[in-house]
């Protein structure tokens, strides 16, 4: 019985350390755009090497040293679509993240949710849904390290993200 109860337990905390994101179903699927950083990839792009002089490559280069994982999907598929708003919803009500901002504009409803840090621009997880659209697409962002929302616009600006420009209105509003 004492093995058994060992095994069980080892099994639970295997899984927790090894479990996936809410959003890596995602990945691979058919009518789905999908790109994923990890930790490893923004290790390798902080050291490039950049001109003293261009400070918002500096301002990128010290914010991707900050972050963990980017994962970003995207789909046209009203089927697909309506599943990553449920996983969303579904995510946001068990992760413990507050709403920064909420736009509806001509059928198209983003959301930027945010866990914070130690301070109230830090940040430690932002979950971005833009719900796209008659013809646009859909858009589940999810962004985790630990960085200042003030310095998300540059990453905007260097990655081109889809919804992009949403987050700079969010890194803007919230100073």
């Amino acid at each position: 019985m004492k093995n058994f109860i060992i095994t069980l337990v080892f099994a639970f905390v295997t899984q927790a350390f090894y479990a996936q994101s809410a959003f890596d179903k995602y990945d691979g699927q058919d009518d789905v755009t999908s790109v994923i950083v990890n930790k490893k990839m923004f290790d390798l792009m902080s050291k490039v090497k950049v001109d003293a002089s261009d400070k918002e490559t500096q301002q990128y280069i010290n914010l991707i040293k900050k972050l963990d994982y980017l994962k970003v999907f995207t789909t046209k598929n009203p089927k697909i679509e309506a599943d990553m708003k449920a996983s969303a919803d579904k995510y946001v009500k068990s992760a413990g993240l507050e709403e920064l901002m909420r736009v509806n504009d001509s059928g198209r409803n983003v959301k930027i949710l945010v866990k914070s840090g130690a301070t109230d621009t830090q940040v430690k997880e932002l979950l971005m849904f833009i719900d796209g659209a008659k013809s646009e697409e859909s858009v589940l962002l999810s962004l985790t390290g630990n960085f200042d929302l003030n310095e998300i616009s540059v990453l905007t600006d260097k990655m081109q993200l889809p919804g992009g420009t949403d987050l700079k209105k969010a890194s803007k509003g919230k100073k």
